[in-house]
């Protein structure tokens, strides 16, 4: 496990915890809030071991016995609240697991720690269960709630918890480390980067994910020849769409971020300012194309299939409109 050294970005929250680690002000609830991928069960598991660590210094040390059982996840003072049913934890699952346990002392440390990942999943039924022990915790007891989204949890619990809110790393940080640890292009890391809006573990997953290169590749591929193709080519590339149905929505992204370029390149003509900048033939011949009005009308035509996908309506139709709508507003 890497320790808060090795976090990237979310300095903020990195500062705070080892402050209040190190003044013995911990609160007896804390709500760790981002994204999925962004971070929060490692925030979560090196506060939990910060606050049982046993060494000198700063803490989590990450060499003490307890810092090491945390890290294998044998520690007994640290209880993870689980739950059957994969779309919901219910108030049962909050009464055994927590509610029932939380008044025996700690095995060996001086905190009792309990972890609620995905907190948004909490029924009415199970956060009025867990407000009754949150208002009144014994002192030894930390809950963690963490959540993609905090304003599900009720208002009282939210009032009761220190809330914590993790921010995106900042790109040309997320960039290098992308970089270091897949050995991927600048260019790849740059568009990798501007999917992921800053979440270092989607940003992770994406490069390392050939279904994710190949519909870019592909998207792409359409971008490139889109003023020279014409009503069949464009029905059978709508067609082909249907491939990457699962991912559209990644799609989808591509051609906004595409346009974006061509649009910035057309206002700017930098060439450093563009995403694709491997691209930057392409972009540029379809800059010089477009008019302003052209590209604004397809940047609403973007959003204007997104919104038709949301709402499931045909998918090769959607396509091929939103396609049509590129090649009548570029050429």
């Amino acid at each position: 496990m890497p320790g808060f050294n090795d976090v990237l970005g979310n300095k903020e929250i990195i500062s705070h915890i080892r402050n209040t680690v190190k003044t013995d002000k911990v609160s007896h609830a804390y709500i760790i809030s981002g994204e999925k991928g962004m971070g929060k069960k490692l925030i979560a598991s090196l506060f939990a071991m910060a606050l049982l660590c046993e060494g000198n210094g700063d803490r989590p040390c990450m060499e003490c016995r307890e810092c090491g059982r945390v890290e294998s996840g044998n520690h007994p003072d640290i209880l993870w609240v689980s739950h059957e049913k994969p779309g919901s934890i219910g108030v049962e699952e909050i009464r055994r697991q927590l509610n029932s346990t939380i008044e025996i002392k700690p095995y060996e440390g001086k905190y009792k720690i309990y972890i609620i990942d995905e907190a948004e999943k909490l029924t009415v039924q199970a956060q009025n269960s867990l407000l009754k022990t949150i208002e009144e915790p014994p002192a030894y007891a930390v809950i963690f709630l963490l959540t993609t989204n905090p304003d599900i949890l009720l208002p009282t619990i939210v009032s009761r918890c220190v809330s914590l809110k993790m921010q995106p790393v900042e790109n040309e940080l997320l960039k290098e480390h992308l970089i270091k640890q897949t050995g991927i292009s600048r260019g790849e890391a740059e568009v990798i980067v501007s999917f992921s809006g800053g979440n270092a573990g989607k940003a992770m997953e994406i490069a390392s994910s050939e279904a994710f290169n190949g519909m870019k590749e592909f998207s792409v591929g359409v971008l490139r020849r889109i003023m020279e193709m014409d009503v069949h080519e464009i029905t059978l590339a709508a067609k082909n769409f249907s491939e990457y149905k699962n991912s559209i929505n990644d799609c989808i992204d591509i051609i906004m971020i595409w346009f974006r370029d061509v649009l910035l390149f057309k206002v700017t003509n930098d060439l450093n300012e563009l995403i694709f900048k491997d691209e930057y033939r392409y972009i540029s011949a379809q800059a010089s194309k477009a008019s302003y009005s052209g590209l604004e009308m397809i940047l609403e035509s973007v959003d204007k299939a997104r919104n038709r996908l949301r709402a499931n309506v045909n998918f090769e139709l959607t396509m091929e409109l939103l396609l049509l709508a590129v090649k009548e507003n570029i050429t």
